[in-house]
């Protein structure tokens, strides 16, 4: 009976650590000791880079961009003195561009399932962060990864969470979320992504159409707008000293 005691013993320790090496690794990025609850990062769906990130794409001049419309949406940012346009129906499909612009390496970030846009300097120290997707969620916004020490990082908190680079943060540079004929009448001689991306993607609509109206979350999170709003209102979020504030652009068009 020893023996079979003993067998039966071993089993249990091996299942325990599986459950635990599970619990504390998803994507092949280890948890342990992140500064979020592992048990609030979710899977997306994809896995590590199933979403491709772009690095150093091919721009174009605004002539050559005839598969924009004038509402379309996009990213930009103008950085000495050179400005660029990250349109979302691409940004969709890769969520993150690693660039460049002079000596200023930066990384343009995109959550379709939050709406959120961020461009962060990608310089730590002397070495430039090259960002992918990493398929995991927070709050349903993306968490990224660099590709240079495998740390996890949350867009909206613009700060490793796990990884070498734990607690490190990135600084934030301007970007402007606008429409494209708005950026080509101010900016006339920006450039802008070409569809010739290196990846077979259908850039001629949304990936996520109809889910910015829909009331329906994909993803679960913490907190949830008041039910005067929208679930997907969209905000102007300000942070000042380490306090946060949100100014639905619902009450800003009423009382511009």
């Amino acid at each position: 009976m020893t023996p079979r005691i003993l067998v039966y013993g071993s089993l249990a320790i091996i299942a325990f650590w599986v459950l635990y090496a599970k619990a504390i690794s998803k994507n092949g990025f280890d948890l342990d000791d992140a500064l979020i609850p592992a048990k609030e990062i979710r899977s997306g769906g994809p896995p590590r880079d199933g979403i491709p990130a772009l690095i150093d794409p091919e721009l174009i001049a605004v002539s050559e961009a005839e598969y924009l419309k004038d509402d379309d949406r996009v990213l930009a940012v103008v950085i000495s003195g050179e400005a660029r346009a990250y349109p979302i129906r691409i940004l969709d499909q890769h969520e993150i561009v690693n660039d460049g612009i002079g000596k200023q390496r930066f990384a343009v970030s995109y959550c379709p399932l939050c709406g959120t846009g961020v461009v962060f300097a990608s310089d730590a120290g002397e070495t430039s962060l090259i960002f992918g997707v990493s398929g995991l969620l927070y709050n349903s916004d993306v968490l990224m990864y660099d590709r240079n020490t495998e740390s996890l990082w949350s867009q909206l908190m613009g700060q490793a969470i796990s990884g070498r680079l734990k607690g490190v943060k990135l600084p934030l540079l301007p970007v402007f979320h606008t429409s494209w004929s708005e950026w080509q009448s101010r900016y006339p001689d920006t450039k802008v992504l070409s569809l010739d991306t290196g990846y077979m993607r259908n850039y001629s609509e949304s990936a996520y159409a109809g889910y910015e109206k829909s009331r329906q979350l994909y993803f679960k999170v913490n907190n949830k707008a008041p039910k005067d709003y929208h679930p997907k209102e969209w905000v102007l979020g300000v942070e000042v000293d380490g306090v946060f504030k949100a100014y639905p652009f619902k009450e800003l068009t009423e009382n511009s």
